[in-house]
């Protein structure tokens, strides 16, 4: 299970926690749910034979010039089980132990205020396999002092007679609540409707490929309550394209797994995607998996740059009017920026039923980094770490 990342429209930077704690793990929990099965694995509408109990911890750091931001610690427990042939059950509980510092506007170290929280969610899932597919419902559930959020979600997937086509609808609605600590707002709700279609394609004996397309509809309360000077829309929509293809070396025995995701909104933040993985099996019982991905993102349409008054000090937008309901934020995330993040994962096959793994990333961001348009100016870089430590038992 991966804890929620940072609030990037497309998702696909790090695993970085929220930096206001203020968005819980429901929404992550679903898109998860919605996400098609890897890819490298042809036939959806075939039952694990196994049981898999699978334990991760997670350790995440990110910082800025001059400031150490957030620390996440997060273990989770996974489960998943075959039943009667026909049927799996699949669960996972995650908890994170966050703290740091949260800029109040951009980036600054002096408008940093210091936050600490522990979050938990759990998600369940049922799924029901047919000849030719298979169908699953879910439901998930987090809370922390702040936040709380429900979701279900249910997907289907049907399997052409050859088996080498595979169509796959997914629908999810999520229902969350928040209540900051300083009472901004109280008893908000947000409400997130998500749609999937997507298919999977057999080519040849040695190559798959994915075309997947999600639709996100939400309406509620937005806005960061731990910022200044932020109000947003009450409604977002989000669009996402995503495309993958695997190709397997039989020379090697290796696999290359190429995608690119196309993200759009609302908000007019455009967002694209590229990762290249390349999963490679070793001498005894070893496999190396290195990963890099590039991403970059235009600014929302009422994001404003950091520009600091040499008197006030804090950046305000060019004619902002205090108590008006215009749209406007400081939030970093909706600026316009790029990203690199370069990864490695190993893994050890200890014996026929054991395994352990370690993966390792490490993700920088700069606003001059932005591809297509310029990016935000004034922003301070911000790099992340992370090492997530992993044993798996299957029987």
């Amino acid at each position: 299970m991966t804890i929620r990342k940072q609030s990037t429209p497309a998702a696909a930077t790090a695993v970085t926690p929220s930096s206001s704690g203020q968005q819980a793990l429901g929404a992550t929990i679903l898109t998860a749910a919605l996400v098609l099965p890897g890819i490298q694995a042809a036939h959806a509408d075939s039952p694990p034979e196994n049981a898999v109990l699978s334990l991760k911890y997670l350790d995440y750091r990110d910082n800025q010039p001059g400031l150490n931001r957030i620390t996440s610690h997060s273990p989770a427990i996974s489960i998943m089980t075959p039943v009667a042939g026909e049927w799996a059950i699949e669960g996972t509980l995650t908890s994170d132990n966050v703290s740091g510092a949260s800029p109040r506007y951009h980036t600054a170290v002096s408008g940093a205020s210091r936050m600490n929280d522990q979050r938990t969610g759990a998600d369940f899932s049922v799924t029901r396999y047919f000849p030719r597919g298979s169908l699953t419902m879910g439901a998930a559930y987090s809370t922390e002092h702040d936040y709380e959020s429900r979701a279900l979600s249910v997907q289907g997937n049907l399997s052409s007679e050859d088996k080498n086509t595979t169509w796959s609808v997914g629908i999810g609605g999520a229902r969350d609540r928040i209540n900051p600590v300083n009472f901004i707002v109280t008893d908000e709700q947000k409400r997130t409707n998500n749609f999937l279609l997507g298919v999977t394609q057999v080519f040849t004996s040695q190559d798959i490929g994915q075309l997947t397309v999600t639709r996100s509809l939400g309406d509620g309360y937005f806005s960061d309550p731990y910022k200044e000077v932020d109000n947003r829309p009450r409604v977002r929509n989000q669009t996402a394209l995503l495309a993958q293809w695997n190709h397997h070396y039989s020379g090697s025995d290796g696999t290359s797994r190429l995608s690119y995701r196309y993200y759009t909104d609302s908000y007019k933040i455009r967002a694209h995607t590229f990762s290249a993985e390349y999963v490679q099996p070793l001498a005894q019982g070893w496999t190396v998996a290195p990963v890099i991905r590039l991403y970059t993102q235009s600014a929302a349409s009422f994001y404003f740059d950091p520009v600091y008054d040499t008197q006030l000090g804090a950046p305000f937008p060019p004619g902002y009017v205090f108590g008006s309901n215009q749209y406007v934020s400081a939030d970093q995330r909706l600026s316009g920026f790029g990203a690199v993040t370069l990864g490695l994962k190993l893994i050890k096959q200890l014996t026929r039923d054991w395994a352990v793994d370690l993966k390792l990333e490490s993700y920088q961001q700069r606003g001059s980094w932005r591809l297509f348009h310029q990016g935000s100016p004034g922003l301070e870089p911000l790099r992340a770490q992370s090492i997530q430590l992993g044993v798996t038992r299957q029987w």
